[in-house]
């Protein structure tokens, strides 16, 4: 017995030790309320994950910024904090949902991070973040080799050092170093092959997306303020059809976007890659003044995105592009159609679209076969039914089945329909967001949030931000739709 103890003992130590050398061997540095201070003072530049451990968001974005914390070692450093664990430090910097990312320099906050959340765009994000503001570029081959680069350049071209103009790019540099790439020259003579023949500025897109169909480099030759040169690159870098990318996705999704998904591989098979660009740019060009941008993309890296938005198997389309519209309102359309060689296809589905023939693609669980529950569900199929009908009063839940906040409410929800019952009128429903398309007039930034949508009012749904405890939804209710006072007098 006494071996076995022993043996016993040897295993449990022999565990905690692996799990210490696991814990030790973690990139991220975990931090609280009583060391935050002292160990983000020791880090020129660091990456704070606030998060908390049962947020399902946090839980995806765990592995990509353990990855990108392993790649980025010696240059940046990332931490995280449990708020969970460690309110006071979540709370001092602001931190209201999960997960915030925040960037921090010598200790102080600097900013928010508001860039990709794969590990790849984290790593990219965050090496510009720790080199210069704009590289100082002497010669032709200096230049030549920063622009040659996966992505766009922005590179100003100045008469010397003192000159007015490079203290303003300089500036605007240090401004928009998050999001582009920024060199410069004071040797104004290496601007004459970028057709430059006095002071100015040149955008450079990736070479990898060269065509025919519009310039490589665009200039600037007005003075270089910050206002000036933001307006320009955001009107400029993406060009006719540009590769859409977890890292840009936002940028792009800030406006009307047709986007042709196929299996695109700009660094290994470049030629491959643009050849459905091309009759997608060829196409495009066609509808230039409608307002729509065009962009392509790599199946593999919005598989998830693809199968969850638009019921796209992974088996499903083979090697031909498929073709999503998304606008940015939220609607979605998808060009059901085969994408042809010659583009008549897409022709087709674009002529559809702008003849507003094209029915939106909605997201939705089924319908449910029968609705008898005290709290009615919806989903993106019947919402127009039940949350939109003239003659009720709607609250409605927008949820998610994995968090606790919405956990922790269920109960007292159900209490709430269950008190309102008798309420001809009123209807208390929920939907899960997560699983069913959000209507326009309704945002969900986080779970749970509750609107009411009154009889004659639906086109202006008023979101709730109250207390969660029974009594205060129902006083809620009283305000804005007096039969609830009569429906729940015996409560009173």
């Amino acid at each position: 017995m006494k071996q076995l103890c022993l043996y016993t003992s040897a295993s449990v130590s022999f565990m905690l030790i692996a799990a210490l050398n696991v814990a030790a061997r973690s990139a991220v540095l975990e931090l609280g309320d009583v060391d935050f201070d002292y160990h983000a003072a020791e880090h020129e530049t660091m990456l704070v994950k606030f998060y908390a451990p049962w947020c399902g968001h946090c839980k995806k974005l765990a592995p990509d910024f353990e990855l990108a914390a392993s790649r980025l070692k010696g240059l940046v450093s990332l931490a995280k904090v449990d708020c969970s664990a460690h309110s006071q430090t979540c709370s001092r910097f602001g931190v209201t949902g999960y997960p915030s990312l925040k960037i921090f320099r010598g200790g102080e906050e600097s900013s928010a991070y508001d860039g990709p959340r794969t590990a790849d765009g984290i790593m990219k994000y965050m090496k510009k973040n720790a080199g210069p503001n704009s590289y100082t570029l002497h010669t032709e081959e200096a230049v030549d080799a920063f622009i040659d680069n996966f992505d766009a350049s922005v590179v100003g071209f100045f008469s010397g050092g003192d000159s007015p103009h490079l203290a303003e790019f300089l500036r605007a540099a240090a401004a928009m170093r998050d999001s582009y790439r920024f060199g410069h020259t004071t040797d104004l003579q290496l601007g004459f092959k970028h057709g430059l023949h006095s002071e100015g500025v040149v955008l450079v897109r990736p070479p990898r997306l060269a065509s025919m169909f519009e310039d490589g480099a665009v200039r600037f030759t007005d003075a270089p303020t910050t206002a000036a040169l933001r307006r320009f690159i955001k009107d400029n870098i993406f060009g006719v059809c540009p590769h859409l990318t977890p890292e840009n996705k936002e940028k792009l999704r800030q406006r009307d976007l047709m986007t042709a998904y196929y299996e695109l591989d700009y660094r290994h098979n470049p030629k491959g890659s643009n050849y459905w660009r091309n009759r997608v740019m060829k196409v495009g060009s066609q509808f230039a003044s409608e307002g729509l941008t065009f962009a392509v993309a790599n199946r593999r890296d919005f598989q998830d995105e693809l199968r969850e938005e638009f019921g796209l198997g992974t088996s499903e389309g083979g090697d031909l592009p498929f073709v999503t519209v998304r606008t940015r309102q939220g609607h979605k359309f998808t060009m059901r159609e085969e994408f042809t060689k010659d583009g008549k296809s897409l022709e087709r589905f674009l002529n559809d679209y702008f003849a507003g023939r094209l029915k939106r693609y909605i997201k939705s669980e089924p319908v449910p076969s029968t609705n008898r529950g005290p709290v009615k569900v919806v989903v993106a199929d019947n919402f127009n039914e039940i949350v939109n009908d003239p003659e009720r009063d709607v609250l409605i839940e927008f949820y998610a089945p994995w968090c606790a906040h919405c956990k922790k409410l269920e109960p007292k929800y159900t209490e709430l329909a269950e008190q309102l019952a008798s309420d001809p009128i009123i209807v208390v429903a929920k939907m899960d967001a997560a699983a069913n398309d959000v209507p326009m007039g309704y945002d969900v930034p986080g779970y749970p949030t509750i609107y009411f949508a009154a009889r004659g009012r639906k086109g202006e749904p008023r979101r709730y931000d109250g207390a969660r405890e029974v009594k205060d939804l129902l006083n809620f209710l009283k305000r804005e739709t007096p039969h609830v006072l009569s429906a729940t007098r015996q409560e009173l």
